[in-house]
């Protein structure tokens, strides 16, 4: 397994539940054992939650599942004919099935790096940072208008600072949700008191002694910052791989049973796969498609053949406001409210192409939401 994330650990699990008890070794390019991802935007950025709250099992569950775990060496190379993963640190590890998890790694924009103040976030330490810079902050500016930059900018908000967020969507979260949903969201970060500047670029930075001072947009004004968040999206973590002879292409890419050479799967935020449903090749960076991507991995490991073809789903909190989007919002889709109303922040949007249901969203309303999933074609 390499890749010691939800998805990994899910599919260890999947695993024994399945009944294999057979040698399992669990390869980590962190030092941490297995924990979540979501709640560090979130909980743990705002210090309600203790950054090990963020652990995904007690150590006692780990112990269970009677699995090596190979910390702080990250995999730097792989031959699918032999199933041989070669780590940082010299290790071979070969086996008879290999599982890629490796993730995914912030995208980063030109004259970032080594400037002071200027953060992604992805592990526990990216999020122990930030929140030390946002304590010592007032004015924020994230860069990215997507869904993690949505979170950082709300939890930064409820904490006191100053928020502004850029990008070049016209919306925040607008290619997740469509323009109806997403302009509900806008008018509730402005509600809130966040500073929206979308629909425009950034070109760089300005600084002082190295340390960051403002946000260059590409029409040539400076937002002036103290701290600044890049949340400009993710890429598969698959350098790694360059040499092993898959395919690479925006990840592991895979066939409908998320297997990219024989003895050789990839799972969660890594792996593009064939959709049968769908019909097309399809990659999810989110935390729900990690676990259930991982029974199906499990499965296949253990001989089972089963193609997965799952609904896509994706859930954000934001201030009180917490979505779920089932299926897929595709930029023609048409969208109307089918329950509650957008007045009350209370509601399911319904999203039709071609005459068919092909995603559903629930603003506060996830039950309801959930229910009319089955209506997804």
């Amino acid at each position: 397994m390499v890749g010691a994330s939800a998805a990994g650990l899910s599919t260890v699990e999947a695993l024994r539940r399945r009944g294999y008890d057979g040698a399992v070794t669990v390869l980590g390019a962190e030092r941490h054992l297995p924990y979540d991802r979501p709640p560090l935007s979130k909980k743990v950025l705002s210090g309600e939650w203790q950054p090990d709250r963020a652990n995904l099992r007690p150590e006692a569950a780990l112990t269970a599942l009677d699995a090596e775990f190979v910390l702080a060496d990250a995999a730097v190379g792989l031959d699918p004919a032999t199933r041989t993963v070669r780590t940082a640190s010299g290790r071979a590890l070969t086996a008879d099935a290999v599982v890629i998890a490796t993730g995914a790694k912030p995208r980063t924009l030109p004259g970032q790096d080594g400037l002071d103040g200027v953060h992604v976030l992805r592990t526990l330490e990216d999020s122990s940072a930030l929140r030390e810079s946002l304590l010592a902050a007032s004015r924020l500016v994230v860069v990215g208008e997507g869904v993690l930059g949505a979170e950082i900018a709300a939890t930064a908000r409820t904490m006191g600072l100053d928020v502004t967020m850029v990008g070049p969507q016209p919306l925040p979260m607008a290619a997740q949700l469509g323009p109806l949903v997403a302009q509900r969201l806008a008018d509730l970060h402005a509600e809130r008191g966040v500073e929206l500047r979308l629909g425009t670029g950034v070109d760089g930075f300005t600084s002082e002694g190295g340390r960051v001072t403002g946000v260059h947009l590409s029409g040539g004004e400076v937002l002036p910052a103290d701290v600044v968040v890049v949340a400009i999206g993710a890429a598969p973590q698959t350098a790694w791989l360059a040499d092993s002879g898959l395919k690479i292409d925006d990840g592991v890419v895979c066939d409908a049973h998320c297997r990219a050479a024989p003895g050789v799967y990839a799972v969660g935020d890594v792996a593009r796969w064939w959709h049968e449903r769908l019909n097309s090749l399809l990659r999810l960076e989110n935390r729900t498609n990690a676990t259930e991507q991982a029974t199906a991995v499990a499965a296949n490991v253990l001989g089972e053949n089963l193609p997965y073809t799952p609904v896509p789903y994706f859930w954000t909190d934001q201030y009180d406001a917490k979505l779920h989007v089932h299926g897929t919002v595709p930029p023609d889709a048409e969208a109307a409210v089918v329950d509650g109303s957008l007045a009350e922040g209370r509601f399911v949007a319904q999203y039709r192409r071609d005459g068919r249901t092909v995603g559903v969203l629930g603003w506060n309303m996830a039950k309801q939401a959930r229910i009319r999933r089955q209506e997804i074609a």
